[in-house]
C-alpha cells in the first residue's frame, strides 16, 4: 500500500511540475525600469530593454531581469499580498469554486511569491506583506481543496469542470478515482 500510494505520488508530483513548467513558459507583461544593452546566449537573445518600454516575454527568462531591478511585472499582470488577500476572501464567500480567468492562478501565486520575497529582501515591502500572502495562499488553498473534495464524491458536471483550474483537474482525477475506488469496494 505504502509503495502504490509513492508511485500515485510521484506521478501526481510529476504532473503537476509539467503544468508549472508550462506556466514558466507563457508570456507576461513586463515594463523595464532600468535600461539595459541586453546579451545573447546560445543564440537567445535578451534585451535590449529601454526604460519606460514594455516587453512580452517568457516568465522564466524575465525572472533574472526583475530580480536585478531591470524589469518588472507589469500592473495588469502583479499578483501581490492585495490580489491574494482579494483571491482568499472571494473563495471564503463563495460555496462554490470561482472560476478564475486564468486556469494557471495558483501557479502564478506559487510563482510570484519569489517576486514577493525579493521586494522584502530589498527591504521594498515590509515582511507582514510576505507574511500575509503566504496566509492568503494557505487560505485559498484550503478553501478550493475542500470544495474539490466534496466535488470528487461524485462526477463533475460541465459547469464545474469550468471552474476548475488545471492542477485542481488532475488533483479531482486523482480523488475521483481512489474515492470510486474505496466507495465500490464497500
Amino acid at each position: 500500500m505504502k509503495l502504490l500510494l509513492e508511485v500515485i505520488g510521484e506521478r501526481f508530483t510529476g504532473s503537476l511540475s509539467r503544468l508549472n513548467f508550462a506556466f514558466k513558459n507563457e508570456i507576461i507583461i513586463t515594463e523595464c525600469i532600468k535600461d539595459f544593452e541586453g546579451f545573447s546566449l546560445l543564440g537567445e537573445s535578451f534585451g535590449p530593454f529601454e526604460k519606460g518600454k514594455k516587453y512580452r516575454l517568457k516568465l522564466f527568462s524575465v525572472i533574472p531581469f526583475i530580480e536585478k531591478d531591470i524589469l518588472k511585472v507589469a500592473s495588469t499582470e502583479k499578483c501581490d499580498n492585495i490580489d491574494v488577500q482579494r483571491y482568499a476572501i472571494g473563495e471564503r464567500d463563495d460555496l462554490k469554486l470561482i472560476k478564475r480567468n486564468d486556469n494557471s492562478f495558483l501557479n502564478k501565486i506559487k510563482e510570484f511569491k519569489r517576486f514577493m520575497e525579493n521586494e522584502v529582501i530589498k527591504k521594498n515591502k515590509p515582511k507582514i506583506d510576505l507574511d500575509r500572502y503566504n496566509s492568503y495562499t494557505s487560505n485559498i488553498i484550503d478553501s478550493r481543496l475542500l470544495k474539490l473534495l466534496k466535488l470528487s464524491m461524485a462526477e463533475l458536471s460541465l459547469e464545474d469542470e469550468r471552474r476548475l483550474t488545471n492542477s485542481e483537474k488532475l488533483l479531482y482525477t486523482y480523488l475521483y478515482n481512489l474515492i470510486k475506488i474505496w466507495r465500490d469496494f464497500f
